[in-house]
């Protein structure tokens, strides 16, 4: 059986991280995309020659159409897709909330996924195969204040993986969401000094659900929006 070759979006971070060695250890080929190729050097030091740094600035359209469609070429195929890519701004109240603001969020979370996702389906598709993990939030299933920005893009984060579930479940090809609570990473450590850290997940067990959405084994969940949320 071939090895299968998984993307990864925001590979660099602290989830994308766990979730290329989760993969890894799975024997698989990985493309991991990050911003800029130092990022990716620092994230990966010692990367594997048959994995696949990828830098490229995925809220351009054009730009990640071009590499996806390389990196594809030079690996013969995409197995699945773990859109991690994203980010959190506590932001302004919603009367306060800028244009800037709102076009920050929705970029970084729904336009990094949509650009992928653009590059990558139609071989699935053609191969009548494929795996897609969308990363949404459990904060987004209601609102709160001074997040107006950020739940609405991780909630159309949310509803456009459920709307494309429903476009591709019947060509093969699975497409899931997890929601998770805070992650513990040194950042969110420091941005929160007196939180209740043990209640929060570890990247390494969200990338082991992010990993079983990817198996064959979740072969039957199309358009499931997993809660990981810890002990919270």
């Amino acid at each position: 059986m071939p090895e299968r070759v998984i993307l990864i979006t925001g590979a660099t971070g602290n989830l994308g991280r766990a979730t290329a060695r989760a993969f890894e250890a799975e024997g698989a080929r990985l493309i991991l995309v990050g911003s800029k190729p130092e990022s990716l050097a620092r994230a990966f030091p010692n990367l594997d020659q048959r994995h696949l740094p990828l830098a490229v600035d995925l809220t351009d359209a054009e730009a990640t159409g071009r590499a996806i469609t390389e990196a594809e070429r030079q690996c013969g195929r995409i197995d699945a897709v773990c859109a991690v890519a994203g980010g959190f701004d506590m932001g302004e109240a919603v009367y306060e909330i800028t244009p800037a603001a709102w076009d920050k969020m929705m970029k970084m979370n729904v336009w990094t996924m949509l650009n992928t996702v653009h590059a990558v389906v139609p071989g699935m598709i053609e191969r009548k195969a494929g795996k897609i993990v969308t990363v949404g939030s459990s904060a987004a299933l209601k609102g709160g204040a001074r997040m107006g920005a950020y739940v609405s893009s991780k909630s159309t984060v949310m509803r456009l993986t459920e709307s494309m579930s429903a476009e591709l479940r019947g060509k093969g090809v699975n497409v899931n969401c997890v929601l998770p609570s805070t992650i513990d990473t040194p950042e969110n450590r420091a941005a929160m000094p007196k939180a209740d850290t043990e209640k929060w997940v570890k990247p390494e067990d969200l990338a082991a659900v992010i990993a079983f959405l990817c198996s064959d084994g979740a072969g039957a969940m199309h358009g499931a929006l997993v809660p990981v949320t810890g002990l919270v």
